[in-house]
């Protein structure tokens, strides 16, 4: 869902923030950070203490406990040459009307749930619906919407991933200004947290500008957190990343992020890659990402790994199929029972970063192939 954002001209940092530095580069418009130094947890350096911020941060930033080393549990590797066909319904399956309807989050069960995110002309929602087959759905209505009066502001609680924990299911979700927001947890019964879960990267990172697309999965003792980061360059960079957590509240960042780049000139994601989802299928981890080209059009690429960590994009990129999702399709959630792996995606006919293309939810399929894979 998140468009590239341009940034306005400032002057230097005045923030110290928590995390290992990003990689090394100059952006044309030099901007102040943002967001408060207290949702980083640490306090900006001052002049007193005698140290340049930039060397006192040097110093700070290998001990922090905010970021770690980690990878899944690695998983055996399978059939080198398999890869998917995506079968896509004709029809969409979910639609708002005289609204939008983006970015499904399918949780499995009777019934299956579907959080997905509505958009009503001035801010996106999050609503929910239900389902028995997973192409009927019924909406159950609104369950969150931005709180002005808070960190969120007045444009998005949506674009989030569900998971079911302990009975109940929770909700990681993106809020914030347009241009800047973070990842907050809702869980059932009301229980918001107070402000971001995830908060943005270090001074100069990869994810200094902006956190969005979240995509939670649940291994053994962890929760795993994909997620879209932007950076300050000029035009913004978007990337994909990884956090883990115990409790789903605090998070540590993989040290190593970013773990997806875009492709280089010409190709379908040269303009950016987000909205992750992650499975896994016969000894891999699976993701399917939304890439954007360089007219805004955006497709479904499809990458593997035995570790969660280290990607190797797949030739396969996926095109809407049918009229009224000529122009984009995104925003994928997958389900597997068995041998069968279900997704369902949003799309629409107008090549727009947000929202404006008359979004709509569809489904289909992704049926195991075998392929030559280039190297």
């Amino acid at each position: 869902m998140m468009g590239r954002i341009a940034v306005g001209i400032g002057g230097a940092d005045p923030l110290v923030r928590a995390g290992p530095p990003g990689p090394a580069f100059r952006s044309k418009n030099q901007v102040p950070a943002r967001g408060p130094a207290a949702d980083q947890g640490v306090r900006p350096a001052t002049a007193a203490s005698g140290l340049p911020a930039l060397l006192l941060a040097a110093l700070l930033l290998p001990g922090c406990g905010n970021y770690t080393d980690f990878t899944l549990p690695t998983l055996p590797g399978g059939d080198p040459a398999l890869t998917f066909a995506l079968d896509e319904r004709a029809e969409p399956v979910l639609s708002e009307p005289g609204q939008e309807a983006l970015n499904p989050s399918v949780v499995p069960g009777q019934p299956l749930l579907n959080f997905y995110s509505r958009f009503d002309g001035r801010a996106w929602h999050t609503a929910m619906a239900t389902s028995a087959d997973g192409i009927g759905w019924q909406s159950r209505g609104t369950i969150l919407s931005p709180d002005a009066r808070t960190w969120e502001g007045s444009y998005i609680a949506a674009n989030g991933s569900a998971l079911i924990e302990g009975g109940k299911w929770w909700y990681w979700y993106q809020a914030g200004p347009k241009p800047t927001p973070r990842i907050g947890l809702l869980r059932q019964g009301a229980v918001r947290e107070p402000a971001p879960v995830v908060g943005y990267g270090p001074y100069m990172s990869w994810d200094e500008r902006a956190i969005a697309d979240p995509d939670a999965i649940r291994i053994g003792p962890y929760f795993y957190l994909y997620y879209l980061g932007q950076d300050r360059a000029d035009p913004p960079r978007q990337r994909l990343g990884l956090a883990r957590s115990r409790d789903g509240v605090h998070w540590e960042k993989l040290r190593a992020n970013p773990i997806l780049s875009p492709g280089g000139p010409g190709a379908f994601d040269e303009n950016g890659v987000g909205e992750p989802a992650v499975w896994q299928f016969h000894g891999f981890y699976w993701m399917l990402f939304t890439g954007r080209d360089r007219g805004e059009r955006r497709r479904l690429g499809l990458a593997r790994s035995t570790d969660g960590v280290h990607w190797r994009k797949l030739p396969q990129v996926f095109a809407g199929a049918e009229a009224w999702d000529s122009e984009v399709i995104c925003d994928p959630t997958v389900a597997v029972d068995g041998e069968e792996i279900r997704v369902w995606f949003g799309g629409g006919d107008a090549a727009k970063p947000d929202e404006g293309i008359d979004g709509r939810i569809g489904y289909g399929t992704l049926r195991p192939v075998h392929a030559t894979l280039a190297p």
